[in-house]
């Protein structure tokens, strides 16, 4: 019996997910960090780079998304961008410590998940991290990493509770972390459990979008992936984005606080510009 069908099933008719011993092998994940966005909201604050780039805690705000995929373990690394994005290859490099890292330019805006879908054919394993740019999830990407794979799960989000969700929406799940419904922004402050902005997610995920289409991962693919079975990992200590000025002040400090995972060095980097072939290759019909 597929093990994937049999998990979704028994999730369906209220057991819990048999649980598979795996062995973990973050090393060879790849990671997507999605660096592509506009930035809309934030041009009164940061007008001049793209907004992975945007200073928090004395260096660019990808550095500790960067600095987290390496303390896990993570060896390579693909940057998905588009507006500005040559300012994010001159500034990250073709390396950055331990990472090897590639790029995916969007001729056009793809949306979330068109920009995830151009990464695919950069993308060296079966499984992997998406990271959106302007959210930092303190979570121990290894105990996710498990957590994925001991439920055969096609899609995990790490979760995180907040104070007031009106900007994100909630996230519900029943008893065993299956998801069962997104719930649309509310004009009401309220706590509730949102996504974070880091998943785990099958390649074949990747591959059923259709290619060049501009898309939402959180409005246009993911509720229709529930059936599948995606699952809400909520197990993230602390969460910040830098989506508007008001988040990004907030966010100062955030890095330096006691019992932080990671911190976000100024590493040794290769400074010779990524090759246009980098680029090239990630191109889709």
């Amino acid at each position: 019996m597929d093990r994937a069908r049999a998990t979704g099933r028994s999730a369906r008719s209220g057991h819990a997910p048999h649980h598979a011993p795996v062995m973990n092998d973050v090393s060879g994940t790849t990671a997507v960090i999605l660096a592509g966005g506009l930035g809309t909201r934030l041009r009164s604050v940061v007008a001049d780079r793209p907004k992975v780039l945007a200073e928090v805690d004395g260096v660019p705000f990808v550095f500790h998304l960067l600095a987290q995929l390496a303390t896990a373990g993570v060896k390579h690394v693909v940057l998905s961008t588009g507006y500005l994005g040559e300012q994010v290859r001159d500034t990250v490099g073709s390396s950055w410590g331990s990472l090897e890292v590639e790029y995916a330019q969007e001729p056009s805006p793809l949306g979330t998940g068109g920009a995830i879908r151009r990464t695919l054919p950069l993308v060296r394993s079966q499984a992997l991290f998406v990271l959106n740019g302007d959210s930092y999830c303190d979570v121990d990407l290894a105990s996710l990493w498990l957590w994925h794979h001991q439920r055969a799960a096609h899609g995990t989000l790490t979760l995180s509770r907040v104070d007031d969700a009106r900007r994100f929406g909630t996230v519900e799940t029943d008893a065993y972390g299956r998801i069962t419904r997104f719930a649309e922004k509310s004009p009401r402050r309220r706590a509730g459990t949102v996504n974070a902005g880091l998943y785990l997610l099958r390649r074949s995920l990747l591959a059923s979008i259709p290619a060049g289409t501009a898309c939402s991962l959180e409005r246009d693919l993911l509720p229709g992936w529930l059936e599948l079975g995606i699952y809400g990992y909520a197990r993230s200590e602390r969460f910040i984005d830098i989506g508007t000025p008001e988040s990004l002040a907030g966010a100062a400090g955030f890095f330096r606080k006691p019992g932080r995972r990671t911190s976000a060095p100024r590493p040794r980097r290769n400074k010779r510009r990524t090759s246009a072939a980098l680029t090239r290759n990630a191109e889709v019909a």
